[in-house]
């Protein structure tokens, strides 16, 4: 599934998936980001991988949307990755603490194998 907001790609054996949003998360954006986590983790998954390259800006809304994602996902014993965040998004997520809870790493090879 592509469109123009939201990228989603699925490993060659199901087991994996990434999420790729395409503009900034904000409140006009967040719900089409939250469906595609959803959709995505329809399915059983080892990883769900949320590559934020393409994210300049991500307000409250999009912290909520990957934290519900978050809980969904441990709740199914999904392993979420986050990864490709620039300095302002991953400033967000040190300022809201959420750098602990969520596993955060610098490139997508990186998420695959986290």
């Amino acid at each position: 599934m592509a469109d123009d907001l939201i990228q989603i790609e699925r490993g060659d054996s199901g087991e994996t998936v990434i999420v790729r949003p395409m503009a900034d998360v904000d409140m006009s954006r967040s719900p089409q980001l939250r469906s595609a986590l959803r959709d995505s983790q329809s399915k059983k998954l080892q990883r769900l991988i949320v590559d934020l390259s393409e994210v300049g800006y991500m307000d409250s809304s999009g912290l909520a949307t990957l934290v519900e994602a978050m809980r969904s996902a441990k709740r199914t014993g999904t392993r979420m990755v986050l990864c490709a965040m620039n300095e302002k998004v991953r400033a967000i997520f040190e300022i809201a603490r959420l750098d602990q809870f969520f596993v955060i790493v610098d490139e997508l090879e990186a998420a695959r194998s986290a």
